[in-house]
């Protein structure tokens, strides 16, 4: 009963730290998700006196994805309709030409001011909106949820840590006759503490089998799937072939690396 007992705190404990590591890793993929729309909306104003072209704006940066003109004829058409100018149409022959520029990916509020100052200085470039109040507001909150994320993420692996090493502790009191015994025949260390590394990667094992049924779940019924959908983004949350071997690796690699702590750190009674 103690035995599982051991098993089903170490089994609860590595599950916590594997669903904490997924949900970090969901939700580094939902801010990629919601960084990647922010980039597809975010846009560069220039004004030029002359033509320019998709080919010179990415000889000065090759970020720079996509051109859209942009047209004043509505914004004119609208100021006529108020005024009552007829005249107000030709005014678009002395204009000069209005540009949104698209960004390959999402840029960083230093970057869009370098961008700004790059575009500003090439000669046929009048004016250069990078719009870097609202771009950085943005970003830093971005930065701040990540942040927070990883603080709470570091967390959880701690006192989770902390709990494994206790229980391992446990299993080595349970063992300590036998290890003993062991000891005094002169048995290599690995093989006295062969049960305890036994224990610790069955149940990581069990821990990854359970932690990867319950994302697979998830994912199959689509529960975080409908919730993103109402922010409109749908970023894959749970990659069976990236993240299995990861949760498993990690689980394992985590019960080994604390087990051999424990092996280090016990001494043998005389």
């Amino acid at each position: 009963m103690k035995s599982l007992k051991s098993h089903f705190s170490l089994i609860t404990a590595l599950f916590s730290i594997l669903i904490t590591l997924q949900l970090f890793l969901s939700l580094d993929r939902v801010i990629g998700a919601y960084e990647q729309r922010l980039g597809d909306n975010y846009g560069i104003v220039v004004v030029s006196d002359n033509n320019l072209s998709l080919a010179f704006f990415q000889s000065i940066d090759r970020a720079i994805s996509a051109v859209e003109p942009l047209s004043p004829t509505r914004m004119l058409q609208q100021l006529q309709q108020q005024t009552g100018d007829s005249q107000i149409n030709l005014m678009t022959l002395n204009l000069p030409h209005f540009y949104r520029l698209r960004m390959a990916h999402f840029i960083t509020p230093d970057a869009a001011r370098a961008l700004g100052a790059r575009l500003l200085r090439d000669g046929a470039i009048t004016r250069v909106e990078t719009f870097a109040q609202q771009h950085d507001t943005v970003y830093r909150l971005l930065q701040l949820f990540k942040n927070v994320v990883s603080v709470l993420a570091a967390v959880v692996l701690l006192v989770t840590s902390l709990l494994i090493i206790k229980e391992m502790r446990l299993w080595q009191f349970q063992h300590r006759e036998r290890m003993n015994i062991m000891a005094l025949f002169g048995a290599p260390v690995w093989l006295r503490s062969a049960v305890l590394f036994r224990l610790a990667i069955v149940d990581a094992v069990i821990a990854s089998v359970i932690a990867t049924t319950v994302f697979l779940l998830v994912d199959h019924y689509g529960w975080m799937a409908q919730l993103l959908s109402l922010v409109q983004l749908q970023p894959t949350l749970f990659q069976p072939l990236h993240d299995v071997p990861l949760l498993t690796g990690v689980a394992i690699s985590l019960s080994i690396l604390l087990a051999s702590m424990i092996v280090m750190g016990h001494k043998e009674e005389v």
